[in-house]
């Protein structure tokens, strides 16, 4: 998870990332064009001193009063780049067009946008797959994609972070994985379209839907966590060990988790504990407005994780924005596709519960509770020395700089219950956080090890 604070006096991401392609692009000799830019820019640039309870109000505002603007761009761009009016042959009139596609991609939406897996590869052959809900709770769908194939599997339930975005965000580990497991996701819900009436979500509620899910996928499961919560996922093992639950995994996976904050801390570790838990809370929890139905509820807006992602890579980012200008004012609808679907995913965001933020932070980053035994369930000690049947390994990126090398390591050291043979610890060369689990090297070389690990465990 991503520790965000309020950018000071400056513009937000979106203003700076559409402000400055616009420029580069010379697109701001249009009228439309300097419109876009002045409007953004203002708008954000008051956005950031809005009263801390007021943030998320005068976020919907702001974005009240761009949709006329961004629906007119959106409009703009089919006329202006159809060839059948022959308006594309005119250099001006393109570089308004890939503008205006610049601005409508930088908007953000708070609707999970489809897994689109429709098929997969087992043995060869193309099997279809259907997402079917196996049980569903207010905060979350466990979400099983089932294969028409009568090949027996291992059952494997997938992890996805509560951080912002949807477990969408895990897609092509999902496929990844299909070909060879019986795949199950955490599909977390927008915390802004839960209503109030249903109560709290903190981190208890968080390790019980994980021994929940196991539950209800039944004796010999397996569990792969993935970033924020492999500390939920090692608490939910080491509670259904000491239980003795008949659900408990055959094997644990932890990828690139913040198991212990103290080895090697980041940017994002330090920022964390650079304030006390209370600032956070004064200035990072919004209140979701009455036209959702999680109206009243405390949340961290999605959009401030976003900013806080965007803004530790922000000139990567604007780059990668003025190549989709170029991209789209040459005509490479290739190059600019892949540039599109992979912002339309990443500006895709989720609110999250103010109780499971605020108390991962203060739990996780900065009171460091679980490797220091002080981290609690519904009142119980965690222990994870309580961990004996279940095969763990875990697996960090050379250049991870948001969980960095030895944070998720801590964790072997944490399950000393553990015979030597059954714990295993990956490094990969080359990756950072997120080629953990996507890219090349996530399909080539890490993923073989997870899949081995599983299939020697079951």
């Amino acid at each position: 998870m991503s520790v965000s604070r309020l950018p000071p006096a400056r513009p937000d991401y979106r203003a700076r990332l559409a402000a400055d392609v616009v420029r580069k692009g010379r697109a701001n000799r249009f009228p439309l064009a300097q419109k876009l830019r002045q409007s953004i820019t203002g708008l954000f640039f008051r956005q950031a001193h809005s009263e801390p309870r007021m943030l998320y109000q005068a976020y919907q505002s702001q974005q009240d009063m761009m949709w006329l603007t961004r629906a007119a761009a959106c409009a703009v761009v089919p006329v202006l780049s159809d060839v059948r009016w022959g308006l594309n042959d005119y250099t001006p009139l393109r570089k308004l067009a890939a503008a205006c596609e610049v601005f409508a991609l930088a908007d953000l939406t708070h609707h999970r946008p489809a897994f689109g897996i429709d098929a997969v590869t087992v043995d060869g052959h193309e099997v279809p797959v259907r997402e079917e809900p196996a049980h569903r709770t207010a905060f979350a769908t466990l979400l099983h994609f089932r294969k028409d194939s009568d090949a027996i599997q291992p059952r494997v339930l997938l992890v996805a972070p509560m951080s912002g975005h949807f477990a969408t965000l895990l897609r092509e580990t999902v496929r990844t994985m299909l070909a060879d497991h019986d795949v199950y996701i955490t599909d977390w819900h927008n915390a802004r379209d839960v209503p109030l009436a249903d109560g709290r979500f903190g981190l208890d509620e968080y390790v019980e839907h994980l021994i929940t899910f196991l539950g209800v996928i039944g004796p010999g499961a397996h569990l792969v966590a993935i970033c924020q919560p492999c500390v939920a996922a090692l608490a939910a093992v080491a509670v259904m060990a000491e239980d003795g639950h008949s659900a408990a995994p055959l094997s644990l996976t932890l990828m690139a988790g913040p198991i212990d904050c103290r080895i090697s801390p980041t940017e994002v570790n330090k920022l964390a504990t650079a304030k006390p838990i209370s600032w956070f809370e004064q200035n990072l929890i919004g209140v979701v407005p009455a036209r959702y139905p999680g109206a009243l509820r405390q949340v961290y807006p999605g959009f401030l994780q976003l900013m806080a992602f965007m803004n530790m890579n922000l000139e990567r980012h604007v780059n990668s924005f003025r190549e989709f200008y170029e991209d789209v004012l040459r005509g490479d609808a290739a190059k600019a596709n892949a540039k599109r679907r992979f912002y339309e995913e990443y500006f895709a965001v989720a609110d999250l519960p103010a109780e499971f933020y605020l108390e991962t932070v203060s739990l996780v980053f900065q009171e460091f509770a679980l490797p220091l035994g002080k981290l609690k369930w519904r009142g119980r000690t965690i222990d994870p020395r309580a961990i004996r049947r279940t095969a763990l390994l875990t697996v960090e990126g050379e250049k991870d700089d948001i969980c960095a090398l030895g944070q998720t390591l801590a964790a072997q050291d944490l399950c000393a219950g553990l015979r030597q043979y059954m714990r295993t610890h990956y490094i990969q060369a080359g990756v950072g956080h997120y080629g953990v689990f996507s890219g090349r090297r996530w399909n080539d070389n890490i993923y073989p090890i997870v899949r081995d690990v599983i299939h020697v465990s079951d």
